[in-house]
């Protein structure tokens, strides 16, 4: 089974902070388990994205399938997440 590497966009720690302790370490297992191939679903049609969930917590991150690497841009409930898609 491949295995991707993860790398951070600059500004995702910014919402990632502002979890609490018990979200930012349910949040960060869910990141981990990025790393393994799975089905992801597209964060919206004709983006590059893609999103996961994690409770009521979406992680929207890009996938480079030649480099194996996932790229984590964004953390944040739903509301943050549409003001992050600019909804």
């Amino acid at each position: 089974m491949d295995e991707y590497s993860l790398e951070f966009a600059k500004g995702w720690e910014d919402t990632f902070g502002k979890l609490d302790r018990s979200m930012r370490e349910r949040v960060w297992k869910k990141i981990q388990q990025l790393k393994m191939q799975m089905p992801a679903r597209h964060l919206k049609q004709g983006l590059a994205f893609f999103v996961s969930e994690a409770g009521q917590y979406r992680i929207a991150y890009k996938a480079d399938e030649k480099r194996k690497v996932k790229t984590i841009y964004f953390v944040g409930d739903h509301e943050e997440y549409e003001k992050w898609l600019g909804i």
